[in-house]
């Protein structure tokens, strides 16, 4: 039942929010239903992840501008500050609460510090390879590390090498199929939110 009211809940926000976020950001986000669904699939994603319920605003949250990000990366490659920057403070106080709440500040200093890691790091790839990477992927990595770090390093590693792994697996399988050629661009923002998600999901399925 509360899987079912958080995806019932985000997915409401992302359509009332749907219109004032789309104009703000950018100049559309394609088929209207799209990013309502899509929150939605995080609003139940986050309600799965979080035991308590300000660490599963804190997943929200973060699962909403993903649902926006993911929609507008494929349709126009790119990722708003108008939706990445505001979304800092927001999830990184969701997690302080849910630290608060719990009296573990040692998984927010680790989100923290994952956080930074990824920021900087990307942040080099892409002054090393900018056509690869953008500064909007580089501000989304801040976002993820930190969502990835609540978990643990094995989670930021796997969640990571999963991100450069999807796109890598996606874009042989459209140059297999002629859709995209050698030099065409591929959003890598997507793939480095469902690699975020393949890493927070890691430990619970392997290790059950």
């Amino acid at each position: 039942m509360t899987l079912v009211l958080w995806a019932a809940l985000t997915s409401a926000v992302a359509l009332a929010t749907r219109q004032r976020v789309v104009r703000s950001a950018t100049a559309g986000t394609g088929q209207p239903w799209l990013v309502p669904a899509l929150a939605a699939v995080c609003g139940a994603g986050a309600a799965l992840a979080g035991r308590t319920w300000a660490e599963t605003l804190a997943f929200a949250i973060l699962g909403l501008a993903a649902a926006f990000l993911v929609v507008i990366d494929f349709a126009e490659y790119r990722l708003p500050d108008a939706i990445v920057l505001p979304t800092y403070p927001l999830f990184f106080g969701a997690l302080t609460l849910a630290a608060a709440l719990e009296n573990d500040w040692s998984r927010l200093g680790r989100a923290a510090a994952a956080g930074g890691l990824l920021l900087v790091s990307y942040f080099i790839l892409a002054w090393i390879n900018p056509a690869g990477l953008g500064l909007g992927d580089v501000k989304l990595a801040g976002l993820l590390g930190g969502f990835l770090g609540w978990f643990g390093w094995p989670q930021v590693l796997m969640g990571t090498l999963a991100a450069f792994a999807l796109v890598a697996v996606v874009s042989l399988i459209l140059l297999a199929l002629r859709r995209v050629g050698r030099k065409s661009e591929i959003p890598f923002g997507p793939w480095m939110i469902a690699g975020a998600a393949v890493g927070a999901a890691w430990q619970p399925l392997v290790l059950g």
